[in-house]
């Protein structure tokens, strides 16, 4: 759903030229150095896409999922490293709060959040407890004395992406140790420096260099029962399955954005490189990599912007999200490696930067449910509509 369109154009025409003058020119510099230039984040936060699914009423931008896909499509033009940054905030990690939160939390929580002033991050994923999520072991044990009524969280959380430079993390711990299933988790938002909270050294990732994640450690965590995302004990799988359901339309746009990158710059340089007195291009093999491609990037793109307007209708688009996710994270791995190939030996190089991709793009298939996963949860959703 595009509420209105010379808007929306407006809004894309921005993020265009700032991915085109801004982002493009800074890859190599973040590739090299591992950290996003501090005046390219204050950018995206005078943008207001630190907001971009935050409703207006806080100070965002309240766009549709339709929306935000093409927000994401354009975004994919560039590292994958630069959406992460903020892309976890509007996703992840604010919308349980904006799905679940009391009107108090929202109010507290939500406008710090469109502005950046706050980055969020997901703290669902831990050492032993990731595809299986209702199996995490982290717990929140409630207790009363003269300070009030709170919980103590003990656990680790892992590959938290953002969590250093997070100011809140929604976080998912077992609040009833009794019930091991999903039943016995709630979601929490605890703040950056909370006694008990600390972060473990930054990840040395295999790509996504700028993009940061690391373990999230709580000992002892004294966290305030008012924290409890609405106030609510045994919801927090819940909240987390909703989040995680939207999560994987956004990635999958960010999955097509990027195949749009690599596919563009294989192609360009098909057209440039000469062997045997004639562009690579005019080769029917090398012709081969790049249709098959554009057909996949072509189904992929249809998938997702389908998902995205059933769920603007408010239709139940479990099974529509994790095939999105799905297909288009396999696609883009697909993409890269045709891409690397028709550049060749330069495609092994890192001055070309399509290697760099190729690493980059792998992630897509691993976060925010495995490949595997998905394919469970879609065979699940087909065997349970079939004896409904």
């Amino acid at each position: 759903m595009i509420r209105d369109p010379q808007t929306m154009n407006a809004l894309l025409d921005t993020v265009n030229r700032f991915v085109r003058e801004r982002l493009v020119p800074a890859e190599a510099l973040v590739a090299e150095t591992d950290e996003i230039p501090q005046d390219i984040v204050d950018e995206m936060k005078e943008m207001g896409l630190f907001g971009l699914t935050v409703p207006e009423e806080y100070g965002g931008l309240g766009l549709t999922m339709e929306e935000e896909v093409e927000v994401m499509l354009a975004m994919g033009q560039t590292s994958p490293c630069f959406r992460s940054l903020f892309g976890t905030t509007v996703g992840i990690g604010s919308q349980g709060i904006l799905f679940d939160g009391t009107p108090e939390q929202k109010a507290k929580y939500l406008p710090k959040l469109a502005t950046g002033e706050l980055i969020a991050s997901f703290a669902l994923t831990e050492p032993d407890a990731g595809s299986d999520a209702a199996s995490l072991r982290t717990t929140a044990i409630r207790g009363t004395d003269g300070d009030g009524d709170h919980y103590i969280v003990n656990g680790t959380k892992r590959f938290i992406t953002n969590s250093p430079q997070a100011g809140i993390f929604t976080l998912m711990a077992r609040t009833n140790p009794a019930d091991k299933g999903s039943g016995g988790v709630s979601a929490f938002i605890v703040e950056a420096g909370t006694p008990g909270l600390s972060i473990g050294k930054v990840d040395k990732k295999m790509g996504q260099r700028g993009a940061h994640t690391a373990d999230v450690i709580f000992e002892n965590c004294r966290v305030s029962a008012s924290q409890l995302i609405g106030h609510k004990e045994g919801q927090g799988f819940k909240t987390a399955m909703k989040v995680l359901e939207k999560g994987r339309i956004h990635i999958a746009a960010i999955c097509v954005g990027v195949a749009e990158r690599m596919l563009r710059d294989a192609l360009n340089y098909a057209m440039d490189r000469k062997q045997f007195g004639q562009p690579i291009a005019e080769f029917q093999m090398v012709q081969a990599m790049l249709a098959d491609s554009q057909a996949e990037l072509y189904a992929a793109k249809c998938m997702v912007i389908d998902a995205a307007r059933k769920r603007d209708e408010g239709r139940n688009v479990a099974t529509e999200a994790s095939c999105s996710k799905l297909f288009a994270s396999e696609m883009c791995g697909r993409v890269a490696d045709r891409a690397v190939q028709i550049f060749g030996g330069a495609g092994y190089l890192s001055e070309y930067g399509i290697e760099r991709f190729y690493r980059d793009v792998r992630l897509f298939r691993l976060y925010e449910g495995t490949s595997q996963i998905q394919q469970i949860v879609i065979a699940r959703n087909m065997v349970r509509d079939a004896t409904a």
